[in-house]
């Protein structure tokens, strides 16, 4: 077998490695630009994780590596005059020359032909049975085939420096520094005695206030010097190309083509913020080994590569994108509690949680559950999900809320004995607040014909019945009044969600005559009369739910609904005052919201349903989202509820693990409103989460209160807090359950604790 590596760095080295040793009778040839010794960059940075799959690929290279490592088991956080040291994280750092060195002699042991001071091209080996391309981020090989790989690039807007200094570090360390112009942060670690590397980080606006881009160099580092004087001790920064960058962000549609295969930073880029550029490219290489390893010729083979690959590559994206935007967006962060904020550093790409950080750091988590109970007032024994909230009179005993779920159950738009059910058990659960379906204002405000309503009296009595019974047993209920607009007039989710009625259909409209499917319905695009017969019916609505005794009103203005077709430019093409700007968009949802607020009671709360992206290219986007908010928030909102999609029927979410937090933290932060967040989140170890570093006020679970109705109760036994509200009845099931479950969480623990890698000492 004949192949060619173009590029000579971990990805193309490591490759190369793998097949010799498994195929010595392989004629493999890596080829680099670049000289063997030339010395770019200072430090790589592995995890211990990342070494042990190093350790199972091979064996000889792992040793290598390791015994040239520096380790360390802590990350220490300077903030605001405050350190935070906390361990078990496991990290290796060594020197990227070092790292090349180690590979390309065991590249050589093996019979690997190694060319440096090359440029090549797949047209320079026309009989290799593979190519594969490992020529970094600005990839030629890519870049000449752009049409069939299709590579994306999203250039980020912080910029960075690599450098590097003499000063010595134990433990992986962040130094934030507030300076006249703005914000710096330092990304400091250890690669070998005597050197470390130095990330240096800080947002648009700060580089362009110090006058950064006019500095070389040496300038750049005696600035930066000045920055961090008391973090260098004495010792001077070191620059080896040195040079302000903007990290560029680059997915491609496709890997292969023909025999060419794109591996490392040519096919994908991770932030180095979660130190992924160098694992990801040895990775690459790890599973494009092991998919010629299961046999077949090359193409079966490199089809497998890309698509048992794509899904880790793209996880990994993900989390090192959440990462690079919290280090965007530091300001957001920096006037919480010293412990709070390095508990968000800590937890931003979600890979590390509530839970998890225990197992590693439990004083820092108490201490976080100390600060966090001090900062809302709260019980400092009770995680944050058990931490009580007030919103105008209303005050919930806990932060768990039973999410607005359609049940398409009703009949007529009466909620049956279902209902009843569905909802008591709910709030027979513990959680601090359950929210009803999205409760429709009219019959020709419905999605379906199973829809909830209260447009009428006997619906007004059923709800009023079902909010009795909660407040019975503890559990205040909020109303979310929407109307389903263009997205109305459909059949049943388990008859075909949003597909429309083949027999008895109503009318619809929307914000402009757009229909969500192409074989939807057409709406009318709506008149000023028909606002003003909407508008009457929100009010009458209103007025329904206050007989019945709800705690909290919700306007629904999200997931392409009504009011939410106005507020998105995908569906309001409108050219008079209510479309356009949005300030024109947000006129008639804006208006409705002001009629419920000068009807609902002063001392008790009103909140605002969200998309706050519709996942579409042309879509609301940030600054549209921020106006919005702010908008409601001074017409007297108190809660924005913050979700995302759901407007146009070709939209493409990007789903994963609490995938929609972000725009609640972003809104959280921009705004100052209290914000509840919703959206694959799964467990109190998320909710704990989220909430201790300040990215919600309140943890909205939907699918996990479908299947455990108890949800807040068995995780209030879970983390040791008793004074949940529990009807009598169930006393003795609730006290059972805090036993067992004290129990069996400890000796998890306990088994956790002595499983947990320790990390390294140092050699």
């Amino acid at each position: 077998m004949r192949i060619a590596v173009i590029g000579g760095g971990p990805a193309g080295l490591y490759f190369a490695i793998l097949m010799q040793r498994d195929h010595p009778q392989a004629r493999i040839t890596v080829v680099e630009r670049n000289q063997a010794d030339d010395t770019f960059g200072f430090g790589v940075v592995f995890s211990d994780q990342t070494l042990e799959t190093f350790r199972a690929a091979d064996e000889p290279s792992y040793r290598a590596i390791t015994e040239s490592f520096a380790y360390w088991d802590d990350v220490e956080i300077h903030q605001r005059g405050a350190v935070h040291r906390i361990g078990g994280n496991g990290f290796c750092g060594c020197a990227r020359p070092t790292l090349l060195r180690l590979l390309q002699t065991r590249a050589r042991a093996l019979g690997v032909e190694l060319r440096f001071g090359e440029n090549a091209t797949p047209a320079d080996f026309p009989d290799a049975d593979l190519i594969v391309a490992a020529d970094g981020i600005n990839s030629p090989i890519r870049e000449a085939a752009r049409d069939h790989f299709q590579p994306s690039l999203d250039l980020r807007p912080n910029r960075f420096a690599w450098m590097g200094s003499t000063r010595p570090f134990d433990a992986f360390t962040f130094f934030f520094k507030q300076t006249p112009h703005g914000i710096f942060i330092a990304h400091c670690y250890q690669y070998e005695p005597g050197r470390s590397t130095w990330v240096m980080e800080t947002d648009a606006e700060t580089f362009a206030r110090a006058g950064l881009g006019d500095m070389d160099e040496a300038a750049s580092a005696r600035f930066l010097e000045g920055v961090f004087a008391e973090e260098l001790q004495g010792h001077p920064l070191l620059t080896n190309r040195s040079h302000w960058r903007r990290f560029p962000a680059i997915k491609c549609r496709r890997w292969v083509r023909g025999n060419t295969v794109l591996i490392g930073d040519a096919k994908a880029t991770a932030h180095w913020s979660i130190g992924s550029g160098t694992k990801l490219a040895m990775e690459d290489a790890i599973a494009l080994h092991r998919a010629f390893a299961a046999g077949g010729d090359v193409p079966a083979c490199l089809h497998r590569y890309e698509t048992q690959r794509r899904d880790d590559v793209e996880r990994t994206q993900h989390a090192a994108d959440v990462s690079l935007v919290w280090f965007e967006h530091v300001k957001r962060f920096w006037h919480l509690d010293p412990t709070r904020f390095a508990f968000g550093l800590m937890t931003r790409s979600k890979a590390i949680t509530w839970d998890n950080l225990a197992l590693r750091a439990s004083d820092f988590v108490a201490a976080t559950q100390r600060a966090y109970a001090r900062d809302v007032g709260g019980n400092p024994a009770h995680p944050p999900l058990f931490q009580p909230f007030r919103l105008r009179g209303l005050t919930l005993a806990n932060r768990a809320v039973v999410s607005p779920m359609c049940m398409y159950s009703a009949e007529d738009g009466v909620p049956g004995d279902f209902h009843l059910v569905h909802y008591g058990a709910r709030a027979m659960g513990g959680a601090g607040l359950l929210f009803t379906e999205m409760t429709c204002v009219s019959p020709e405000a419905r999605i379906t014909p199973g829809c909830a309503g209260i447009w009428n009296d006997a619906q007004e009595v059923a709800w009023a019945r079902i909010v009795g019974f909660a407040h019975q047993h503890g559990a205040p209920m909020a109303l979310q009044l929407g109307h389903a607009g263009r997205k109305g007039a459909t059949r049943l989710m388990w008859d075909g969600i949003d597909q429309p009625l083949e027999q008895g259909a109503w009318p619809i409209m929307s914000a402009s005559p757009i229909p969500y499917h192409p074989h939807s319905q057409t709406p009318r695009e709506m008149t000023r009369a028909d606002m003003d017969q909407v508008l009457a019916d929100f009010t009458a609505a209103a007025q329904r739910g206050l007989r019945a005794g709800f705690d909290l009103l919700e306007l629904h203005c999200a997931h392409g609904y009504l009011l939410a077709s106005f507020l998105s430019p995908l569906t309001n093409r409108r050219t008079d005052d209510y479309g356009g700007s949005v300030q024109n968009r947000l006129r008639f949802p804006l208006e409705v919201f002001t009629a419920l607020r000068a009807l609902w009671p002063a001392d008790k709360p009103m909140s605002v349903r969200l998309s706050a992206t519709d996942w579409a290219d042309g879509g609301i986007t940030e600054a549209d989202l921020i106006a919005i908010a702010r908008a409601f928030a001074e017409a007297g909102c108190d809660l924005i509820d913050v979700s995302t999609g759901q407007t146009v029927a070709d939209s493409a979410p990007q789903y994963g693990r609490m995938f929609q937090v972000p725009w609640s933290d972003m809104l959280r932060q921009e705004v100052g409103i209290a914000t509840m967040c919703v959206g694959n989140i799964t467990n109190a170890d998320q909710a704990h989460t989220i909430l201790a570093a300040g990215r919600a006020d309140l943890v909205a679970l939907a699918r996990p209160h479908l299947t455990d109705a108890a949800f807040t109760l068995r995780a209030a036994a879970q983390y040791g807090v008793a004074d949940v509200a529990c009807p009598p009845q169930y006393a003795p099931g609730r006290d059972a359950l805090m036993r067992n479950t004290a129990r069996e969480r400890e000796e998890l623990m306990d088994l956790k604790r002595k499983a947990r890698p320790r990390g390294y000492a140092a050699p």
